[in-house]
């Protein structure tokens, strides 16, 4: 079963998180996965061993410029969302989705570039208790997919 949910990875340095992602999305069900800026895509040779085989289940597409995909996903109706600490981000616990929804997931250290989080209609974040600010990219993707599924009415 598919979702109405993209999955958009934006200049993710590691092809294990790339994998890790193909692997959540498949399970998860999500619609398709856009790779952009200089986020390691198929066939890289890292990929299949966190993909464990998703790579084939996906429908994913590689495209240089984040912008491009936000464009084309907000011409055909989807609501677009970067994953992000910002002190103005909302709780991804409260946040109502609209769907389709797409997702954007950023660097691992430098999170989602400031000019795609300008093109984003909402940004959400997944609060933190520890101290640590965030979670590793690959485990808030996991995170996020599944609580907005279990939104879908």
């Amino acid at each position: 079963m598919k979702f109405p949910i993209i999955v958009v990875l934006e200049n993710i340095r590691s092809a294990y998180n790339v994998g890790s992602f193909f692997r959540t999305c498949d399970g998860a069900g999500a619609g398709k996965l856009f790779l952009t800026g200089y986020t390691p895509y198929p066939p890289h040779s890292k990929i299949p061993k966190t993909a464990l085989g998703a790579i084939d289940n996906i429908d994913w597409e590689y495209v240089p410029k984040t912008a491009d995909v936000i464009k084309r996903l907000k011409s055909e109706g989807v609501q677009v969302l970067g994953v992000e600490v910002k002190d103005n981000a909302k709780n991804y616990l409260d946040f109502e989705y609209k769907f389709p929804v797409a997702f954007i997931f950023g660097n691992e250290v430098n999170g989602v570039d400031e000019e795609t989080l300008k093109l984003c209609d909402d940004i959400i974040i997944i609060p933190m208790h520890g101290d640590k600010s965030s979670l590793n990219v690959a485990v808030s993707g996991g995170i996020i997919l599944y609580s907005a599924i279990g939104t879908i009415k």
